[in-house]
């Protein structure tokens, strides 16, 4: 999904601050099992590593995820050939909610999570407005699918009006964009190299047999 400079800085407000250097590093040090930690499938040692940036509200993410997904992970995922680790790139408010809810959760429930995000898609992030002073409850909404995957409204709470999370996120994003150049979603990056849009499995394959390959 091409970002149309919805700028997501303006849509959750400036003002929240960017983590200094050292506060990165210190997130970057800290348990898997935090919020700030990686969030990835697959073994560490796999001999390729794709970085995926992606927005919980892009349908073309959504497309990877239902639909290529199913063929990634048993056979490239789950035999040893690949890691996968997700980096948000919310491109709209409601998406960067989702990953602040996402990252919230237990790392062992992430990736169960994300994928029953992009499976319901429609039912919580692409409601019809009807009345334009009454606008989607999209909050109301994603806490369904969060106490389904056992948050209570508390942690649900405490996670979308989590302001260091929200800032570790845009900072990921802003990163991105200045080291790869990544402005659209889903952008891979398979042992270094950049790959836009959401590939078929016969390419996506090939890639990364390339990758282990070189």
């Amino acid at each position: 999904m091409p970002i149309s400079r919805r700028n997501i800085l303006s849509l959750v407000g400036a003002a929240v601050a960017a983590p200094t250097l050292g506060t990165r590093l210190a997130q970057a040090a800290t348990p898997d099992n935090s919020p700030f930690g990686q969030r990835s499938i697959g073994a560490p040692n796999a001999p390729v590593t794709a970085i995926e940036y992606f927005s919980l509200t892009c349908t073309h993410c959504a497309y990877f995820a239902n639909t290529v997904m199913p063929q990634v992970k048993p056979k490239l995922v789950d035999t040893g050939k690949l890691q996968i680790i997700y980096r948000d790139f919310p491109l709209d408010a409601v998406a960067l909610q989702a990953a602040q809810v996402a990252r919230s959760l237990p790392a062992d429930e992430y990736y169960t999570f994300i994928e029953a995000l992009f499976a319901n898609q429609d039912d919580w992030a692409f409601v019809p407005v009807t009345d334009p002073n009454n606008p989607p409850d999209y909050a109301g909404l994603l806490y369904k699918y969060a106490a389904l995957a056992g948050m209570d409204q508390t942690t649900y709470q405490a996670a979308i009006h989590n302001d260091k999370l929200k800032a570790f996120i845009l900072q990921g994003q802003q990163d991105a964009e200045k080291q790869y150049n990544v402005n659209a979603t889903p952008t891979f990056i398979i042992n270094g190299k950049i790959f836009p849009g959401a590939m078929e499995y016969p390419d996506f394959a090939r890639v990364v047999a390339q990758a282990a390959s070189s």
